[in-house]
């Protein structure tokens, strides 16, 4: 969770760029709520920031004239790329605050000279993509930057991590590499404690001190894929088998090598899977578009009954009636 001040922060940087955005809109490019807006609003007077708020339904909020940097000297190209990458990291979900992503766009778009601003908010306002936000697990900032750090110079650190099952421990490790992978960011290293290459989830790592030893990585050492065949071989409670009808190559598309593996067989293509909950492969297979057979467990044919019935039900419920 993110500083309140770097919120309020993000809030001058909206209103300077974007005047009239009412308290709704505010509230959710900063992702808070509107009763929070109102407070950094009021902190911003405190400060002597002239914040105007027009009353009503709807009403908007807009600083005083006077609080402009000179322009930014980017070419188009480079204009377009530093807005591309920011668009592009918010829906990867690889920003490490929440209001990071949209402080920084309003401050390239608040310096940008008028002939480039236009164009680039009108690439904002209308650019899709085809693969939906991804909800990220964001690391602290400061921790996030001195692994990177730490990695680069061959430096070890002492880190306080906390596991999945809520236990707390310290390791030193010799950071090989970080990777950001379906919305979350990870460290590969050499763990002293267990004598052995490990995955660490960033946002779960409380702090990174320094250490004063070095290491040398492993020659050639590729931390994408070891992290990729980590995730596909980690221990889940389900082994799941099913076989779709449908072409390899379409399907490894949609079911990344970290979550399936994908055999071509003459009656189709078998996928291996290992789930913790079946409910979520449930939700997978009835989003394929190719018809499929499950070779196991029995008992994912009840979690696709269990889906079946919830969307039968939501499909017949008529408007005004009441879930019980």
């Amino acid at each position: 969770m993110s500083h309140p001040l770097t919120r309020v922060l993000a809030l001058l940087e909206l209103l300077q760029t974007h005047a009239g955005l009412t308290g709704a809109q505010l509230a959710d490019r900063l992702g808070t709520d509107v009763r929070t807006v109102r407070r950094y609003t009021a902190h911003l007077r405190e400060l002597g920031i002239p914040v105007e708020s027009d009353r009503g339904r709807y009403g908007g909020y807009r600083l005083a004239r006077g609080y402009r940097m000179p322009p930014l000297m980017l070419t188009n190209d480079e204009a377009l790329a530093v807005v591309l990458g920011l668009l592009a990291g918010e829906r990867l979900g690889m920003h490490s605050t929440a209001p990071a992503g949209a402080g920084a766009l309003a401050k390239v778009e608040r310096v940008l000279p008028q002939a480039l601003r236009e164009p680039l908010a009108a690439m904002r306002d209308t650019l899709s993509f085809t693969a939906g936000t991804v909800n990220a697990q964001a690391p602290e900032t400061g921790v996030l930057l001195a692994l990177a750090q730490a990695s680069r110079s061959h430096q070890s650190v002492a880190l306080r991590y906390r596991s999945w099952h809520e236990e707390h421990s310290e390791r030193d490790i010799d950071p090989y590499g970080i990777v950001f992978h379906s919305g979350r960011w990870y460290v590969i290293g050499h763990d002293h404690l267990r004598e052995s290459l490990r995955t660490f989830r960033i946002d779960r790592i409380a702090s990174v001190t320094p250490r004063d030893a070095t290491f040398t990585p492993p020659a050639g050492f590729d931390p994408v894929a070891h992290l990729t065949a980590a995730l596909a071989q980690a221990p889940y409670r389900w082994e799941v088998e099913v076989l779709i009808d449908g072409p390899l190559g379409e399907i490894a598309r949609r079911l990344p090598k970290s979550i399936a593996t994908l055999t071509a067989r003459p009656d189709g293509v078998l996928m291996r899977v290992r789930a913790e909950r079946l409910d979520g492969m449930a939700h997978l297979l009835a989003s394929l578009e190719w018809p499929f057979t499950i070779h196991g467990p029995d008992e994912l044919r009840q979690a696709l009954k269990d889906l079946a019935s919830r969307l039968t039900a939501a499909a017949e419920r008529q408007p005004g009636a009441v879930s019980r």
